[in-house]
């Protein structure tokens, strides 16, 4: 089956359109190329999310929680961990 493109209108203000257009001329694109592949990217990574958020959600209703003194453990190790690799 053929895709068949379907083109949509957004209101942007000036400000944005300018920065839409130098990015795009940086990446010697098209408006429309750019926008096409950012919109692609946002739903992408928004489905993504929701998607991660069910599966929170599914496994809070099969009783799979972590307790809060674990999850402070997890957060200090991870701080931990990111300082000593940023301070190197």
């Amino acid at each position: 089956m053929e895709q068949v493109d379907t083109t949509i209108t957004a209101a942007v203000d000036p400000a944005t359109l300018a920065l839409i257009d130098r990015v795009a001329a940086a990446h010697g694109r098209s408006r429309d190329e750019f926008v096409a592949e950012a919109v692609q990217r946002v739903a992408e990574t928004e489905a993504d999310l929701l998607a991660f958020v069910q599966e929170g959600i599914d496994a809070a209703d099969r009783g799979e929680l972590i307790g809060s003194d674990e999850m402070d453990r997890w957060f200090d190790e991870q701080i931990a961990f990111h300082r000593t690799r940023c301070d190197g």
